[in-house]
């Protein structure tokens, strides 16, 4: 039993076991974290939906907490994650379930709409908007994109490295890491740097955490990752074009109810103005389309109240 009504369990899917943190009984609503982050990053939803008639379940995503972590690196491809979480829908013995997903999570749950529509009966998204497959490939783009310049996401991609300059102090990289993407972070303001800088020396060392990230918040999830490593999560950047590949032919719109909520201060949401403004075009039943103010990336967390209200009005339209 983990704190607050909260119980874990691992559960086979698609070939692997993935912890999962859950409560309450009623419909299925399925949350998927993102980077870098684990189940917990959805603690504030559980009794809430709980209360309101659902079964709220979070898993830990492949290589996180205590899932399994399988080694190869394109065993991180969307394909295989998307996968895992359409099993977890019949091993928790369900027909079908509601998929929220945040950061990286969030184009896990589009994907998992837009592929199973017989199993996802609605979608929600925090922070990353639908966007339909590229017509190009994605790494030579982004590389072009950021020629010149430092971008994390070409960071990450040479195995090693990332993992390195986090796993040096786990605490003290994930509490950069974590204040930055928040709301109360300028990233306008932060200098920018050549393509050969690190991720997190040139990121201030906040003295103080925000409000919604406590110090049992940040040992929770040091804990975490010193027990799974960094090596798994930071392989879901190195499948860009593996993704790309494998879904040749994909759909290019997402038919059910969906919902979508990011922070305003979200820096995923200052590169990707386009898409938010397009993604109406290809997300055809889309109810709930909502900005917080003063929030940054970590949408659930920093504005559980807020996050909670758009889910129970969006899940109570569905009937």
């Amino acid at each position: 039993m983990t704190a607050n009504g909260v119980t874990e369990r691992r559960v086979p899917t698609n070939g692997i076991e993935l912890n999962v943190a859950e409560q309450g009984e009623g419909p299925l609503v399925l949350l998927l974290h993102g980077f870098p982050e684990s189940w917990y990053s959805w603690r504030h939803q559980f009794a809430p939906l709980a209360a309101a008639g659902y079964h709220a379940v979070a898993p830990d995503m492949r290589g996180y907490g205590k899932s399994d972590r399988p080694q190869a690196i394109d065993a991180y491809n969307q394909v295989e994650i998307v996968n895992d979480i359409i099993g977890l829908i019949p091993a928790l013995g369900y027909d079908t379930a509601v998929v929220i997903g945040h950061d990286w999570g969030a184009p896990t749950a589009w994907s998992s709409a837009l592929n199973h529509p017989d199993r996802v009966t609605a979608v929600g998204a925090l922070s990353v908007p639908f966007t339909p497959r590229s017509p190009v490939q994605p790494m030579p783009a982004m590389r072009e994109l950021f020629k010149g310049q430092f971008f994390y996401q070409l960071y990450f991609q040479e195995p090693g490295v990332a993992e390195a300059e986090f796993e040096r102090d786990i605490r003290a990289a994930l509490k950069k890491f974590l204040v930055m993407g928040a709301g109360g972070t300028d990233l306008t303001a932060l200098p920018a740097r050549g393509p050969d800088s690190d991720l997190l020396s040139g990121l201030p060392n906040p003295d103080t955490l925000p409000a919604w990230l406590t110090e049992a918040d940040l040992d929770f999830y040091a804990g975490e990752f010193t027990r799974s490593g960094m090596r798994g999560p930071l392989n879901y950047y190195r499948n860009h074009d593996l993704t790309w590949e494998l879904t040749a032919g994909a759909p290019t719109t997402i038919e059910q109810p969906a919902m979508f909520v990011a922070g305003e201060r979200d820096g995923v949401i200052m590169m990707a103005a386009p898409a938010l403004e397009n993604m109406p075009k290809y997300v055809k039943d889309l109810r709930i389309n909502e900005l917080i103010p003063g929030i940054g990336h970590w949408t659930q967390q920093e504005a559980p109240e807020a996050v909670n209200d758009a889910i129970l009005r969006f899940l109570k339209q569905l009937g």
